[in-house]
């Protein structure tokens, strides 16, 4: 029997001499706004993607020029939290580096930049190093940044797991030295065939990205059953005691392909926090071993779980790190919204959570956001905290500052407009022009699409309750479209796929109910819908949980089995 060809990847990680490839000489190379096949995937894992604008393609085509190339730079925040001076500093790299002149909030509390040359990539790095910010493993088949609950009202227990979201993202991190030496003109270090160079990863990585989220009750902010690996926080008074461990979600799918689906993670149990790291490890060097690297669209972990099955992986699991776990505690998993405007914590600071229309940090017209943020963090004492729904929170504000930073963000559009429940809650995904991968429009029509969809919520009388609707442009699943009650999943330029049935609250996926549809008619489906749950709805009963009720569709209870059939 011939032995199984692995994936391209496979090999260019191997040949990569830890990451390194041929990136520098890329660098140096002027004749071309790109980098070579081979390094493109390589530079992933420094923590950016080279891009084109597609909305010029054609028309530089015509013109004979290679395509308009730039690259998204993305960082990496643990947790979304950095302080005013560096924010300061990411402003001004967006201001003067980027031809997007703006800044992008993540879904995973991060921000990333559009629209860089090559001839600007190692000045950013370097201006970001500076501020103690990075952007390695942003990207790759490495551990992703690590989410973490950003609010910070209940600050004690929120610091505590905070700590520990750090810890796992500063733990988890390549060793290879090749983004100090490229980047930051480090002297380049001889590696050797034997060196025990990556003690986690060893010298092909992960098979494929892998994702970690800490989140803590009731607030499923972070979205913790759709990551790879999650960690929800056990509190005992306002002390962290522990965790229940969550593993085997992803979001990412391929058309047309049944052997691929979304998923949820399984709950394993309960660990001590003293044993955070030992768990993360072990689940990861398990995935290292045990991934698919034959085919990357069947490489992340949930396919590695269903492969072995739940209970062989929790036995490997716990004869890694050498302890059993313990059943999981009773926690409230709750709303995954942000709570916008002011709120004080315990400890009598404030902290007022603004509204980002699809993350996009820009100036404009009437709404100077970027100037806005710009002035609050020249006088904020406290830190920014970017929120997984692209959101942030300018925290820790004195109450003597409080009319002054409220003052400042009514005078740049950052506060006094109305948001609904429903916009509240929903996020997009970036697509169009700059995502290789989009098939349809996502960030830039979302906004429209939404107050559509408002508008057929107040026609039928529901418009202060917040319904889930997520938007992507394909179904690699950047915007947890899987998750939402209602998913809108890019198939074709102006077509969707049209899912319903997610829970409000991000423990139960969504089912495929159209296929291939355009606004006019999604918004005919969900006209006959909301009527339809205004008069059949049970008190309290949300619209996710209405449409598997009354059987628009059938809940998808094991991903592997349910999501296609």
């Amino acid at each position: 029997m011939s032995e199984q060809k692995l994936a391209v990847n496979e090999y260019l990680k191997t040949d990569s001499d830890y990451l390194r490839g041929t990136i520098q000489e890329g660098l140096d190379t002027a004749v071309t706004g790109a980098f070579s096949e081979g390094d493109q995937q390589l530079i992933k894992f420094h923590g950016f993607y080279q891009q084109d604008d597609r909305d010029l393609r054609n028309e530089r085509k015509e013109q004979k020029l290679e395509p308009l190339y730039s690259f998204m730079l993305r960082a990496r925040v643990a947790g979304g939290v950095c302080s005013p001076q560096q924010w300061l500093a990411v402003d001004k790299i967006a201001s003067n580096l980027t031809s997007s002149n703006s800044i992008r909030l993540t879904t995973r509390q991060t921000f990333q930049y559009h629209g860089i040359p090559k001839r600007n990539l190692k000045t950013i790095i370097q201006d970001l190093d500076r501020e103690a910010l990075d952007s390695i493993a942003a990207c790759g088949d490495v551990n992703r940044n690590v989410m973490c609950n950003p609010n910070p009202v209940e600050s004690k227990l929120h610091q505590q797991a905070y700590a520990y979201a750090k810890q796992l993202s500063d733990n988890m991190l390549p060793h290879t030295k090749a983004y100090a030496e490229i980047w930051l003109d480090d002297e380049k270090l001889v590696t050797t065939e034997g060196d025990e160079v990556e003690p986690v990863y060893g010298k092909t990585y992960l098979p494929r990205k892998f994702k970690m989220a800490v989140a803590v009750p009731p607030d499923n902010d972070v979205d913790v059953y759709t990551n790879d690996l999650g960690f929800i926080a056990v509190a005992e008074g306002d002390e962290l005691v522990g965790f229940n461990m969550v593993a085997g979600g992803g979001m990412g799918s391929t058309h047309g392909e049944v052997s691929t689906f979304p998923r949820l993670a399984d709950d394993f149990g309960y660990i001590k926090a003293e044993d955070t790291l030992k768990f993360a490890e072990a689940v990861m060097t398990i995935q290292r071993d045990w991934g698919n690297r034959e085919n990357r669209k069947l490489s992340r972990l949930k396919y590695t779980i269903v492969k072995h099955g739940f209970d062989k992986f929790k036995a490997e699991v716990e004869a890694r790190t050498g302890i059993k776990f313990e059943s999981k505690r009773d926690v409230v998993i709750g709303d995954r919204g942000d709570r916008y405007g002011w709120k004080q914590g315990v400890d009598d600071n404030w902290h007022l959570t603004v509204f980002i229309e699809g993350g996009r940090v820009k100036d404009l017209p009437g709404q100077p956001l970027q100037t806005g943020l710009r002035e609050i963090a020249k006088v904020h004492k406290g830190d920014f905290r970017m929120t997984s729904n692209q959101n942030i929170i300018i925290a820790g504000v004195p109450s003597e500052d409080k009319q002054q930073i409220e003052d400042l963000a009514r005078q740049h559009g950052l506060l006094g407009k109305l948001i609904t429940e429903t916009r509240g809650h929903s996020i997009a995904c970036v697509a169009l022009p700059t995502c290789a991968l989009a098939m349809a429009e996502a960030e830039r029509y979302f906004p429209d699409f939404l107050t559509k969809v408002e508008g057929l919520q107040e026609k039928h009388g529901f418009l202060d309750q917040g319904i889930v609707i997520r938007m992507t442009g394909c179904p690699n699943g950047c915007a947890r479209p899987f998750a939402a009650e209602i998913g809108l999943v890019g198939k074709a330029p102006g077509r969707y796929n049209l899912y319903l049935g997610a829970s409000f609250e991000g423990t139960r996926l969504n089912k495929l109910y159209r296929e291939n549809i355009q606004e006019a008619e999604i918004l005919a489906e969900l006209d006959a819908l909301f009527a339809q749950y205004v008069a059949e709805r049970q008190v309290g009963e949300t619209f996710g949980n209405y449409t598997v009720r009354c059987g628009v569709v059938t809940a998808v209870l094991d991903a592997a089995k349910d999501f296609h059939g």
